[in-house]
């Protein structure tokens, strides 16, 4: 078991939530049960899963709740497009989001590679 606020990916994913809020708080009303419940609900998936993840008791547990953060992210990203499509976010602020979320994306990729390659190493001992 870790803790997961010394993880640098953790914090990401929560500035991403905290920013993800703030844009949502200006969609019309008539979407609060829909698109916008959705994308917090999956913003708020990436870091609750991270957190999961490192409560449980090994490196294969946690790998399989980043796996699940990032499929949250990576539907955040899809919902961020939409968001724009539907003109409920501008181009301009969807771009900094869009692009918290594929580094967060690939930092997610990153450690779930790491861990692996432990996984992998103490295997092969």
């Amino acid at each position: 078991m870790q803790n997961p606020e010394k993880l640098r990916v953790t914090q990401s994913a929560r500035g991403l939530a905290v920013a993800l809020y703030t844009a949502t708080g200006r969609f019309p009303a008539s979407e609060r049960f829909g698109l916008t419940a959705q994308m917090r609900r999956a913003a708020v998936s990436i870091s609750s899963n991270i957190a999961e993840g490192c409560g449980r008791s090994g490196a294969r547990e946690l790998i399989h709740f980043l796996h699940i953060a990032l499929g949250s992210a990576s539907e955040l990203e899809s919902q961020l497009i939409l968001a724009v499509d539907l003109t409920f976010l501008s181009d301009s602020e969807a771009e900094p989001l869009l692009i918290q979320a594929r580094d967060l994306k690939k930092m997610l990729a990153g450690l779930i590679k790491f861990l692996r390659t432990r996984i992998a190493r103490r295997t092969r001992a």
